[in-house]
């Protein structure tokens, strides 16, 4: 792509997804406007080294980084200085158990954050608006594999609840206001520079330090593990296909084949070359026992479908790990 002087705004670009998708955009020599409010959710020191890693790259001088909070008006006057072509909404409140005793976060951050940046697109026309939805809009639904046109309305947590509702939110403005939009349902993402209160890096981390690790459901779920590459292969080629979208529409982005969790410890002790101490229990509040993404809508529009395999996924994670943490 040639560079002008247009700009990509990723929001939550210290994040695990927005950090890999801004290099993405770098790499393809985009001007990128990062926004992030490094909040202490998890590990900060893991966020600003995701952010020392974006400005290790060779195009990092087209990244412009501002620290801001969504619903602060004067992180949106910094951004008002840049000439935005394109949004990519990542920032939000993660995690499902956490929902449960936090309600509030999400509140602020994806109810009010998401409307501050509903706004923003409206005022200043912008026709590209890609944003973080999940599978978690699924629930419990025993109707795999997930499919785009399943109804979405019995959500297992608070955090699914915050999520429909950001469709539902971004729907109305396109009925309202003309306001185009993709939602991006992304099912368990993982590898390298992945979140710490995932399942793959709380278990690698268990394996290398000898660590009890509580597993819910007595193992029996299974979950459409998804890899960054993918992820971040699928949203640039939507971006570069976006024409073929109309209106306000939501896409699946998964691996499309489930991996049992007991699979899943197997190939991480594999790897590790260690044992995870485990204590089997019952499932907790707010989780469901499996994802499954039906991917045919994604790939009709993108001819192309998330293929790394789960070995080969959680080796690369086990190496990173490794290495963020110089073992």
């Amino acid at each position: 792509m040639d560079n002008n002087n247009d700009y990509i705004l990723i929001t939550g670009a210290a994040g695990f997804i927005g950090m890999s998708l801004a290099i993405k955009f770098l790499i393809e020599n985009n001007n990128v406007i990062g926004l992030d409010n490094e909040n202490t959710y998890y590990d900060v020191n893991l966020k600003k080294s995701r952010l020392k890693n974006i400005n290790l790259h060779k195009n990092s001088d087209l990244f412009t980084y501002i620290k801001g909070d969504l619903n602060s008006k004067s992180t949106w006057k910094k951004i008002s200085k840049y000439k935005v072509k394109a949004v990519f909404h990542l920032a939000a409140q993660a995690g499902v158990r956490y929902s449960i005793t936090n309600p509030w976060a999400y509140i602020e951050s994806n109810i009010l954050g998401f409307q501050n940046v509903l706004d923003y697109i409206k005022q200043n026309n912008i026709k590209d608006f890609f944003y973080a939805s999940s599978s978690s809009v699924y629930g419990k639904s025993d109707n795999v594999p997930f499919k785009e046109t399943h109804q979405c309305n019995q959500p297992e947590s608070y955090y699914a609840a915050t999520k429909i509702s950001n469709e539902l939110m971004a729907f109305s403005y396109q009925k309202v206001f003309g306001l185009k939009s993709i939602g991006l349902r992304f099912f368990t993402v993982y590898g390298p520079w992945g979140r710490p209160d995932m399942a793959p890096y709380l278990f690698v981390d268990s394996a290398i330090n000898n660590k009890v690790i509580n597993v819910f459901n007595y193992g029996k779920q299974k979950r459409d593990f998804t890899y960054i590459d993918d992820i971040v292969k699928s949203i640039f080629l939507l971006y570069i296909n976006k024409n073929k979208l109309k209106d306000s529409s939501v896409l699946n982005i998964g691996n499309g084949s489930p991996t049992d969790l007991e699979k899943f410890i197997e190939i991480i002790e594999k790897n590790v070359g260690k044992k995870i101490k485990k204590k089997y229990q019952s499932a907790q509040k707010g989780d469901v026992k499996i994802t499954f993404a039906d991917t045919s809508k994604l790939e009709s529009i993108i001819n192309y479908k998330p293929e790394t395999s789960i070995e080969k996924g959680l080796s690369n994670f086990v190496l990173w790990y490794k290495k963020y943490n110089k073992l």
